[in-house]
């Protein structure tokens, strides 16, 4: 990998050439004036295409809504800065998700301030300016420079691509001091530069969550952006169908990699990091580590989901035998929680309580933990408030939003996030039963599975729409998929990601 970040460039003319410049523990050579005006001439223009984003209008009416909760105060939303992996390496930057959600603006480091006026809210986009070849940072300096990270939009171009006036990041400071005469919310914890500039206000937490709360419902483009992502979700699951017999014998890292590979062939990145869980590592819930050994017999929990290019993820969870086949004993667990998930799938519609899908699947998992010998008490008693027995074995809520965030919305209110559903609402409906290997309550047979089916729906006028249906949940439908794949597909981890 080439050298990072890079100092301002000593120009001087009488500068030795062969002295070096320390700087942040790297050795630099000198830039003479000559090389600058070499690199920075005879560059054709080079700007983003002038089209506007298609959700332009969308943002828009976003600014608009939260400018009127609070019409009297200005409104800063920055969307963070660049975070360092190792020395002079960062991390695959990814824009604040309010930020995100009232601009559509990835680049970072940019503000949004919407301030009142006489005319109405009035919002502006801060950015920094391009370092293209009018610069020389378009050569010296690697996070930011052009020939170092590619072309990028810059004031004018934001201006046009997203539909909202602009203003150099540099002038920020100035014009927040200029704003003294009006409260100054903001939400903060993502640019440190800006959190200073700005007094905090027991208000910023209203409108971190009136920004939430407004994210609970998902208009028509938000929606078909969490199909996309939904829809190479499940190209994904296929792939690693079809990568299973390479991955025996080898590791769960096979399946974590073929599942990241479509990830990032179809969308921008997988929307949290996958859970390739297998055996006994399936009854760790948060099991992201993915360096087992993938067995004949056991089975598989995949809790995977691509996040599409508008930043909107799929969030899913199929649990499947590796060699194609459950055993009596996995059917029986896997029967259990496909039964809690269609009673809790039977209860998403409107004016049902967020609380409501989730005390359904307890009861029946419940139930089921009695009939198999596992809870002694009756179901009654291990579901009573006071005791909640049952969850030794089912640890998690089984629904959280979706949206931007994998756990969409958490700023919310608890009154509105466990509220009523409302159409437009998108949540997971996932319950599961993990068995640990040293529980001496549950019978042997039982120890080391894990389950958990989850699917991604939409609340609609009338009911649920269940938008990650085309994977299948029935155990018999899932032995008969993944003969197919076998029979069909490829099984070279070369030509594993097919369209």
């Amino acid at each position: 990998m080439s050298d990072a970040h890079q100092p301002e460039p000593d120009v001087s003319e009488d500068h030795p050439v062969s002295e070096h410049w320390v700087w942040a523990g790297y050795h630099r050579p000198p830039i003479p004036r000559a090389l600058v005006e070499h690199m920075t001439s005879q560059w054709a223009p080079s700007s983003p295409s002038p089209e506007v984003h298609p959700a332009a209008a969308h943002f828009a009416a976003r600014r608009s809504e939260i400018s009127r909760y609070f019409s009297d105060c200005t409104l800063v939303v920055a969307t963070g800065n660049p975070k360092v992996r190792a020395n002079d390496t960062d991390f695959r930057f990814r824009a604040g998700t309010d930020f995100f959600y009232l601009t559509g603006c990835q680049e970072p480091d940019a503000v949004l301030v919407i301030a009142p006026s006489a005319a109405g809210a009035r919002a502006t986009l801060y950015v920094a300016a391009r370092r293209d070849s009018s610069t020389h940072d378009f050569f010296t300096d690697a996070r930011y420079g052009e020939l170092w990270v590619g072309a990028r939009r810059g004031v004018s171009e934001c201006a046009t691509y997203y539909g909202v006036a602009t203003a150099p990041l540099e002038q920020l400071e100035r014009d927040l001091t200029s704003l003294s005469s009006t409260r100054v919310l903001s939400v903060r914890g993502y640019d440190a530069r800006v959190d200073a500039l700005i007094t905090s206000d027991p208000d910023d937490e209203r409108l971190a969550a009136q920004l939430s709360e407004m994210r609970l419902v998902k208009d028509d483009y938000e929606v078909g952006q969490l199909r996309e992502a939904i829809s190479h979700t499940v190209k994904g699951f296929e792939d690693v169908v079809r990568a299973l017999p390479q991955a025996l014998g080898r590791g769960e890292r096979v399946i974590e990699g073929v599942f990241n590979l479509r990830a990032r062939v179809e969308g921008n990145d997988v929307g949290y990091d996958t859970i390739a869980a297998t055996g006994a590592h399936a009854t760790i819930l948060h099991w992201t580590r993915n360096n087992g050994q993938v067995r004949n017999g056991d089975l598989l929990l995949l809790d995977a989901g691509v996040e599409c290019h508008q930043l909107y993820t799929a969030d899913v969870t199929r649990t499947m035998p590796v060699n194609g086949k459950f055993s009596a004993a996995q059917r029986r667990v896997y029967e259990l929680v496909l039964s809690a998930q269609r009673a809790a799938l039977d209860a998403v519609r409107p004016g049902v309580e967020f609380r409501e899908p989730h005390n359904v699947a307890m009861r029946v998992l419940t139930e089921g933990l009695h009939d198999l010998g596992i809870l002694r008490e009756s179901p009654d008693e291990a579901l009573r408030p006071d005791r909640q027995l049952f969850r030794r074995y089912t640890l998690h809520g089984t629904s959280h939003m979706l949206g931007i965030d994998v756990h969409d919305c958490a700023q919310a209110r608890n009154e509105k996030y466990q509220g009523e559903l409302f159409e437009g609402y998108v949540l997971t409906i996932e319950p599961g039963l993990y068995f640990q290997s040293n529980d001496l309550t549950v019978p042997e047979e039982y120890r080391g599975i894990g389950v958990r089916i989850e699917d991604d729906v939409l609340v609609t006028a009338d009911g649920h729409e269940n938008l990650s249906a085309a994977l299948p949940r029935d155990p018999d439908e899932i032995e008969t998929w993944m003969a197919n794949l076998w029979a069909g597909g490829a099984t070279d981890l070369t030509s594993t990601v097919q369209r």
